[in-house]
Parts: C-alpha cells; structure tokens; sequence
C-alpha cells in the first residue's frame, strides 16, 4: 500500500504527484498575486456587466416625462404670521420664449463659455462631473456640492426633473442627458435653456431676462451686455450689480472669466475681447409693481433672509415657495398708517408747508422673546425709493444712553449713584459738556440723568469707567445691536453720534424687557415648498448677554423716561412702558434725527425720523408748532403711541419686575441743597447731541464723582457753541 502520509500531513500537491515521484512546485507571492488579480479581474468584469445591463435596463425604462409647466407658472407666495392672508409674492415666472434665430451668437456663445465649454461636442454629461457628483454622495454630500453639470443636464433638471438633493434624481438626470443628446440637436437643447433658465429679477428666459437688465429685447444685446447676462445666470442673487457693491465686484471677475473663455473657444478675437473688457453701462429699468407701496420693503427683507438661510434666486422667485412670515397684519397697517399720518401732519402743519417726501418716517416693532419683526415701515413705496429707512443707520442720539446704563451698572455704579448735572469739561479734554438749553441740573442720580436725559451725567460717568466707552459699545453688542459708523472710542459715546438702525435698536431694547436674553431678529417664521412640505423653519435660541439685575434696572430708569422725564406723551398707554426719546444735531445746531423707543413686556418699538434724499437733512423746518425743534418726544413718540395702541391690542397689561439696584449698598445719597447750585427748571424736551465730540487725549482722566463719595461739581464759564 502507497505511504500517503506526507500527503495527509498537507504536504504540497495532489496525492498524484506522489505517485508518479514528482512534487508540483510550491507557488510564489507573485503566483498568488496574479492569481488574485486574476479573480478580482474576473469579479470586476462581472459587477461592471451586471451594473452595465442594470443601467441599460434603467436606461430603457426611463422616459422623458411630462415637462414641468407647474415649475414654469407657480409663484412662491408670501404671507403675513397667520399664514392664509398674502402679502406679495415672488414672480410669475416673467418669461417671453423666442425662436432660436432671435438669439444672438453672442449670448449663445456666451452662456456655452460661462456653463458647459464642452457643450457643442459632448453626450449630454461630463464624466468628471459625474464623478465628483459620486464623490459628494459617497461623503454624504448634496449633489449640488459636486458641480460640473452640463447644460443639458441643468435644461433636464429645470424642465423635467425637482432640485431634489438626492441619488436618485442625479441618476435620472444622467439617464435623460445622455438620451437627450442622442435624440435632439445640440440647437434645440441650447434654444430650450435659453428660454426657460432663471436670470435673476424675476426674469425667466434670455428675453425676459434682456428686459429686465438692459431694457432692450434679446435680439438687440451687444457682445458686453450677453457676456453680463451669461455671467450672472450662474447665480443671480451673487452677480446681480444692483443688489450690492460686492456682487458688482463679483461680477467684474465673473466676467473676465466668460470673456477669456470665448477667446479659448474661438467665438470672440482678441481685438474683440480687448474691446469689451469693461462692463456695459446699466440703464435704470422700470421695476415691477409686485414691490410697490410699503410692502415692497417686506419684500425684499424677506427675499435677502430666505437666501442667507440657503435659498437660491430660482427658488425664491420660481419654486413655488409657500412663506409664513413673522408680520402681523394689524400690526403692520397701524405702522403706515400712523407714520403716514404724523410725515403728512408734520410737513402740511409748519409753518411754512413743507414736501412729505422729503420728511422720512421709519418703524421697526419686535416681538419680545422671540425676535419676530411684528411689523416695519421702511418708506411709502418702495419703487419709488428703495432705501429701507428702518434698516438705515443713523445717529442714535440720547437712546443711546441706555446702553451706558448698562455698562455704568456693570462697573460699580447703581441707579443712585451721584453725577454730575451741571456744564463742565472733562479732563483732557478741549471742549466743554453742556445740556440742551445750558441747564444747570447739579448734582444728580443715575435715575434721573436717564429720565431727563442729561448729558452732562452720562459723559461724567463714562469718564469714570475703565475703558468706558468701549464698555458702553459692549453693551450695546451685547444687547443685540451691530457695530456701525461713528462708533468712536470717546467719552461722549453716550450722546449718541454711534449710528444705528431703527430695527436693531428695536431688538436691542426688547432684549432689556426679556430680562437679559437677547434674540436675533428674523422675518421669515416657516417655509414650505410646493408639496407643502416644511422646508425652513426659524430657530429662536433666546441667549442671557447681559445680567437680569442689570436688565431690571435698566427698565426701571427708562420707565421713569416715560412716567415723569422727556417720554411722558406716551404713558396714556395705559401699561407699564419704559423707554427713550433722542435726537442728534449736525454741529451746528440743527436736528438731523429723532428718536423714541419703548417697549412692553410682549412688544419693542423703535420709531426714526429723518429728513431729506440722504436722510441727514434738517429737522428743524418740520417741528410741532409752539416746540422750539424736532423733538424725539413729539412726532415720534406719538407715531409709537398711535401704532402701538394697536398693536398691543388684546394683550395682557403685564408689569415690569421691580428694580434690582444692583451695587445699591455702595451709593452714597445726593448732597444737601447747600452744597449743590440751584438748578435751572428741567425743561420738557430731550437734550440733542452733536456729530462731532471732541477726543479725550488723557488715557485715564481723573474720575469728576465717583459711585460712593459725593460730588464735586465743576462749572465752566461761558457756553459754547457746540452743546450735546
């Protein structure tokens, strides 16, 4: 019997090979490497048929459907808080389709040069676009992420297909690029996205789009007029040159890209290309109806905050978007209607009558703890003038001081804590502090500087604070207000020459009256796409940026504002209010802002006006007769009253929480009358600031009263001419 014992003990080969006396040799690493490869080879060839009959069996299967002509007619619709009552909407689709022959070479080579260079010579797709579209997925990105479609993939997705982020609609519009290029002439495919692609200003299609931008019909566009509408088909809501100053920028390189690529493709020369280096010149170009009146200003708040949260142009304007907004329709009627009202008294009741188009009137009204923007007068209409007054910055004035409070509060004052009430002139510096009208207050606390709005007070006690006025802009960040021009590190910070917007200052005070917490203002409440799906829904993150005892305080002082100080014609509210009245001179004495703001437990409103095309001219042609100018606690504070009276309407009357005093204890009282200056009546009005404080040049001047001793009181001789 054969010895098969070698081969029981895994000896290599077959038992055969022992038989016949020869051993197979024992493989190599690169046998089995090669054998490897061999069946992964194999394997391969295998997945790849399977995946190729898969697609060839999907390719078959898949139909062109019917074109989406819900995508072509539905209107995004926008709507006040209830979400049933329409405010505007975001157009129709504006499109004229014209035959191929009226479009001019120049925006057919100019949109081949901008979207898809390839376009006249490939199969509908771009293989390396496919490829980065797989990479996004396989990351787990949205397709969108990868790029590279071409334009019959992009003519597909518009006119067949959603802009569904998912596999399973790339894969489709894959399918139907590649049988679309088979089956239809590279012409018709171009034709058809030339008249059905978004361009931006609601204008659908080349023609539309020639309209809306040159004001001339497509057939008529030059070489640089096609190169800005190609450049700016890409993304409108970054390109288009009338929405800012850095799309402009943005365009400018976006078009010299196009234009070197139609030097590339041989469709311009380069005689032609130097010649039309530079932008074309944009004609002013009638707008549409769609915005006019004050609902245009809504409008567009609406449209710039759906696109900050990631909304594209041809979603907004195209995607039959249904949009709940945070505007109260009552609301928002009272606020035209009483800023109408007091711009048309103002202007007819002076003595001299002056144009109410020139008189600008601006609120912007908060809901407390939420940040919904309840209501905002921006302007009478909108086409007529596209500047947003309450989203325009101007100077704060004494509404200012609130924010000084706060930082006073923060650095060891209280509420009854002894300034200085009187003219005097701050260490180091050039210039003296005066009050409105040179009165002489004396020593006085924290809780009536507020309420009287007394300049001297404020500038005293931010001289006082380390770094105090860069502790006051602190404050003002803090509670919810963005940093703006004439932001200056000076000690007169608290007057108010710190521009600001109506709506920030709105959003700032509403977050005294939320205890400390702010929250960021928005205007759009939920979204919805054209299924009725959600889509969007606002977030409300309420954050605690300044202390609830400092919070409390400060509401105190601003209620003594309106209970016996320059903010008294509002409290026939009937509700606990706090608040602040102001207005800002230009240096030479003439009032160029005025201000109230005032809020409720629920509500905070910021009421502007301001004169003029750039809203810097005086106020003082405007005044109350019998009132010596524009003062923050006549127009304004009766445009807040009649507009809250409504808007207010139906809610509880809530009560402010008591004062904290916060650092109270270490507060000494005022002095007794002899040692103070009698002081001049109060007067009824607030006191103005001027633009122009002068610097302090010592970097730590010497404290005039401090939070626990008593005063001592300076008192400059004869006034100048600048007073704040």
């Amino acid at each position: 019997m054969a010895d098969n014992t070698g081969a029981r003990r895994g000896a290599t080969g077959p038992t055969r090979a022992a038989s016949t006396g020869k051993t197979k040799p024992k493989p190599t690493w690169k046998t089995r490497l090669l054998g490897t490869l061999k069946w992964a080879t194999i394997g391969g060839l295998v997945i790849a048929l399977l995946a190729t009959a898969g697609i060839a069996v999907a390719y078959a299967r898949t139909d062109f459907p019917d074109p989406n002509s819900a995508f072509q007619t539905n209107k995004s619709n926008v709507y006040y808080r209830d979400g049933s009552t329409v405010i505007g909407s975001f157009a129709d689709q504006n499109r004229t389709s014209i035959p191929y022959e009226q479009m001019p070479a120049s925006i057919r080579d100019a949109v081949v040069a901008a979207e898809n260079r390839s376009f006249w010579t490939d199969k509908g797709i771009s293989p390396t676009g496919i490829l980065r579209a797989v990479y996004g997925i396989i990351r787990g990105r949205s397709t969108s992420s990868g790029g590279g479609s071409t334009i019959t993939q992009e003519y597909i997705k518009i006119l067949y297909l959603t802009s569904d982020q998912t596999a399973s609609r790339k894969f489709t519009e894959l399918l139907l690029a590649v049988k679309m290029g088979r089956s239809m002439p590279k012409e018709d495919i171009l034709h058809g996205y030339l008249n059905t692609i978004y361009f931006g200003r609601g204008a659908y299609g080349i023609q539309a789009a020639s309209k809306a931008y040159f004001n001339v019909d497509a057939k008529d566009l030059t070489l640089q007029q096609s190169i800005v509408l190609a450049s700016v088909l890409n993304n409108p809501s970054m390109f288009d040159p009338s929405d800012s100053e850095k799309n402009l920028s943005r365009l400018k390189d976006r078009y010299a890209y196009v234009l070197d690529g139609m030097v590339q493709m041989g469709t311009v020369t380069p005689e032609q290309a130097t010649a039309a280096a530079t932008l074309p010149v944009f004609p002013e170009v009638p707008k549409s109806s769609r915005y006019g009146g004050p609902k245009g200003f809504l409008l567009k708040m609406v449209e710039a905050e759906l696109t900050a949260n990631g909304f594209d142009a041809a979603q907004i304007s195209g995607g039959g978007l249904q949009i709940t907004t945070t505007f109260d329709e009552k609301a928002q009627a009272a606020a035209v209607a009483s800023a109408q009202k007091y711009t048309d008294a103002a202007a007819t009741g002076a003595k001299v009558k002056q144009d109410p188009a020139q008189l600008h009137a601006s609120i912007a009204s908060v809901q407390v703890g939420t940040g919904e923007v309840l209501a905002l007068y921006g302007g009478p209409d909108f086409v007529a003038n596209t500047r947003n007054w309450a989203t325009t910055d101007r100077m704060a004035a004494s509404t200012f001081k609130a924010y000084a409070v706060v930082a006073g509060l923060r650095n060891g004052f209280s509420l009854k804590s002894v300034l200085n009430g009187n003219t005097f002139t701050p260490k180091g510096d050039t210039s003296t502090i005066r009050n409105e009208f040179n009165t002489q207050y004396g020593p006085v606390t924290l809780t009536k500087a507020t309420a009287d709005s007394i300049n001297t007070a404020f500038v005293d006690m931010v001289q006082q604070i380390p770094n105090g006025p860069k502790e006051v802009m602190k404050a003002a960040n803090d509670a919810g207000v963005a940093t703006g021009p004439g932001w200056d590190n000076n000690n007169r910070i608290p007057l108010g020459t710190a521009e600001v917007s109506p709506l920030d200052q709105a959003t700032g005070y509403a977050t005294f009256a939320n205890g400390g917490q702010a929250v960021t203002s928005h205007v759009v409440k939920e979204v919805k796409d054209a299924q009725g799906r959600v889509v969007y829904s606002a977030t409300v993150k309420p954050t605690q940026t300044i202390e609830p005892d400092v919070a409390k305080d400060v509401t105190f002082a601003l209620q003594n504002v309106v209970n016996e100080g320059t903010g008294a014609k509002v409290s026939s509210l009937g509700r606990d209010i706090a608040g602040k009245t102001g207005t800002a001179n230009d240096g030479t004495g003439h009032v160029v802002t005025s201000w109230f703001i005032g809020y409720t437990k629920q509500v905070s409103t910021a009421v502007l006006y301001v004169a003029g095309d750039g809203g810097n001219a005086s106020l003082d042609a405007y005044a109350r007769k019998g009132d010596a100018t524009f003062f923050g606690g006549t127009y304004p504070a009766l445009t807040w009253l009649d507009y809250m009276k409504v808007a207010t309407d139906g809610q509880p009357k809530l009560t402010f929480d008591p004062p904290a005093y916060v650092n109270a204890a270490s507060a000494s009282p005022l002095p007794s009358p002899s040692d103070t200056p009698t002081p001049t009546p109060t007067p009824s009005q607030e006191p103005s600031t001027s633009p122009s404080p002068t610097k302090s040049t010592s970097s730590a001047p010497t404290p005039t009263h401090t939070a626990s001793g008593p005063p001592s009181v300076s008192v400059s001789g004869a006034p100048s001419a600048s007073t704040s």
